[in-house]
């Protein structure tokens, strides 16, 4: 246990350094000087966007071993100019929240037990789906033999926590596999 010596009292050390206002060095401590901002300590900074709204705002996430220490706004960003609202500076918690799910659940069709998949096998179950309901649900022409080119069977309902590129390559998607049900939360 290191000794503490009254000569370390802030106000003996304002007198000693000068800082007669109390408001410069005299006053941090050593545990305060030792302190190292988290951005300093990362081994990369990644360019981001906020994934909370349409609005696209630049992001600095600052990595360090592979995990997400810090997310700051990026000031080159000509959308937000280094601003981020409380969701969009609350992120890094997104990341690294210990609650976050990190794997997939799936609950087989009357079935009362969830069973856990890895990622490529749920991926591989929704795009079967997908191609599955686009030819079941295909419509080649309507009953007056209009062509329709088109399928029922998909719909798309985007939300707000994807930004303006994200939404416009889902509408893409969507529109070239025929289905004509695509809405967004934004419109709503």
């Amino acid at each position: 246990m290191v000794r503490f010596s009254p000569l370390e009292w802030p106000v003996f050390r304002q007198l000693r350094s000068g800082d007669v206002t109390g408001r410069g060095p005299a006053v941090t401590s050593a545990k305060t000087r030792a302190t190292a901002p988290r951005t300093t300590t990362a081994d990369r900074v990644v360019q981001s966007v906020c994934p909370y709204c349409a609005v696209g705002c630049g992001q600095n996430v600052f990595v360090r071993d592979e995990k997400v220490v810090q997310i700051e706004g990026d000031k080159d960003s000509p959308v937000s100019r280094g601003r981020l609202c409380p969701k969009g500076s609350a992120s890094e918690q997104l990341v690294n929240a210990s609650g976050r799910a990190t794997e997939m659940l799936y609950r087989a069709p009357r079935s009362t037990q969830w069973q856990k998949l890895d990622l490529d096998t749920a991926m591989d179950m929704i795009a079967e789906r997908f191609v599955e309901a686009r030819r079941k649900h295909w419509q080649d022409t309507d009953e007056a033999g209009r062509r329709l080119n088109r399928t029922m069977g998909i719909v798309s309902l985007g939300g707000a926590t994807i930004d303006n590129e994200e939404n416009y390559l889902l509408k893409k998607l969507f529109t070239a596999a025929g289905a004509i049900q695509i809405e967004n939360q934004a419109r709503i």
